[in-house]
């Protein structure tokens, strides 16, 4: 049987804190993404999702991509980039118009799409820039969830748009770590839009659910509900300071402290758990220190509780409220964190909510050490790169056509706004 033909490519970095990882797939006919070539390694230059060191974050990029591009046979020149953390933050943006009580036509639509345009474009001297802004539904008076108002009468048409900003200094130092590589930025996708298209399905993003992915450095928490992104925060605490805590704790090395958490630790303590001893570290005899499994369960869970804490007042904050019958349903928790062992039955019982491990689904060609919660956002870059979402800032200016211009692009708004519901 043939291989596939692939019509396109895509290529995608994920720059985290812990680790850069880089992908490149490619989209059969068919629609289906097959993964080509994947490869990652340790960060540097990095810190909580900034650029440090321009240099090292720059090499560091280019042996990721490289590594990619050895396993895939291809080179590229441009790819999808995941902003970590930029002092990113997101809104639901409702822009209205008035129809007074008349028939919409689709020149209502146009204006309404351009005026929003126009609207979510940060001013002259603010230090942010628009990382996404797509449409999500229309509002006909109080009838909110509309998916295409066209032939309905109103006396107000609005349409709501989600919109994620970064500010623009930290933004600029990620692309030019990536540009320095000899790479064009094809895009700028946030990490909570990556997970989340990777992890999530289209019902969960209906009903309402939050994704926790807890990276290295950073926790992303986002709340998806009616089918769209509706709000994220980010928390600059993650997996690495539990290994931090526990090199305090024990005074070892970082290195000893994140194998230990790998191999022993857990975020649910058992009965065995004080009779259990593991050791400390090793000499050059093999032989070192133990200690009861009991004292490392306790500084991990010590330190999930005060991110659990955070984690909870996130999600009220976004209205995704803890406590069994509440508005917020579910959780789904991912990112190289999630990878902790119990991490997940740990978070169920703290917030009270359903919990799942998030992952990349089924690609063909993923290798399957990527096939983890803590390659998901990579997944989702290129995944969302193929998907070509529709964004508001591609339409024209009201000088371009006034209520008129733009049908084409407009046209495919409204498909891909009534394909949410």
């Amino acid at each position: 049987m043939p291989a596939p033909r692939i019509e396109k490519i895509f290529a995608a970095i994920n720059i985290g804190s812990f680790r850069i990882s880089a992908m490149i797939a490619g989209l059969t006919g068919d629609g289906e993404m097959i993964v080509l070539g994947s490869g990652h390694r340790a960060a540097d230059g990095i810190r909580r999702g900034y650029v440090t060191d321009m240099d090292a974050a720059t090499h560091a990029v280019r042996d990721a991509i490289e590594r990619a591009e050895r396993a895939a046979d291809v080179q590229v020149d441009a790819v999808w980039i995941g902003c970590a953390n930029a002092g990113l933050t997101s809104a639901i943006r409702e822009v209205d118009i008035e129809i007074g009580g008349r028939r919409i036509e689709q020149d209502d639509i146009d204006y309404l799409l351009v005026d929003a345009r126009d609207q979510i474009i940060p001013e002259a001297g603010e230090q942010r820039a628009v990382l996404h802004a797509q449409p999500a539904f229309y509002v006909l008076d109080q009838a909110q969830g509309v998916a295409n108002p066209r032939g309905l009468h109103a006396d107000t048409l609005s349409v709501a748009i989600h919109v994620m900003e970064a500010e623009t200094g930290p933004l600029r130092n990620l692309m030019e770590a990536v540009q320095s590589a000899h790479l064009e930025v094809a895009g700028v996708v946030g990490a909570a839009v990556a997970s989340g298209h990777a992890c999530l399905t289209e019902e969960e993003r209906d009903l309402g659910v939050a994704v926790i992915d807890m990276g290295a450095e950073v926790t992303h928490i986002s709340v998806h509900a009616g089918g769209m992104l509706v709000g994220m925060d980010v928390l600059p605490y993650g997996s690495g300071d539990i290994t931090d805590a526990i090199a305090s704790a024990f005074g070892i090395r970082r290195a000893q402290a994140e194998r230990l958490k790998c191999v022993y630790g857990s975020a649910i303590a058992s009965p065995t758990d004080n009779r259990e001893m593991i050791p400390l570290s090793a000499d050059s005899t093999g032989r070192g220190e133990m200690i009861p499994r009991a004292e490392l369960i306790s500084v991990i869970t010590g330190q999930l509780a005060r991110w659990t804490d955070d984690v909870s007042k996130a999600l009220k904050s976004l209205g995704f409220v803890a406590g069994r019958g509440s508005n917020g349903r579910q959780i789904v928790l991912t990112g190289g964190g999630a990878e902790l062992a119990g991490l997940a039955d740990y978070v169920q019982q703290a917030l009270a909510k359903p919990v799942r491990t998030g992952r990349a689904p089924a690609m063909t060609g993923l290798p399957e050490a990527h096939a983890t919660p803590g390659f998901a956002s990579l997944a989702g870059l290129v995944l969302h790169a193929a998907a070509d979402p529709v964004d508001i800032r591609a339409h024209g200016t009201i000088g371009d056509g006034a209520r008129g211009g733009g049908r084409n692009l407009l046209a495919r708004m409204v498909r891909a706004v009534r394909e949410y519901f």
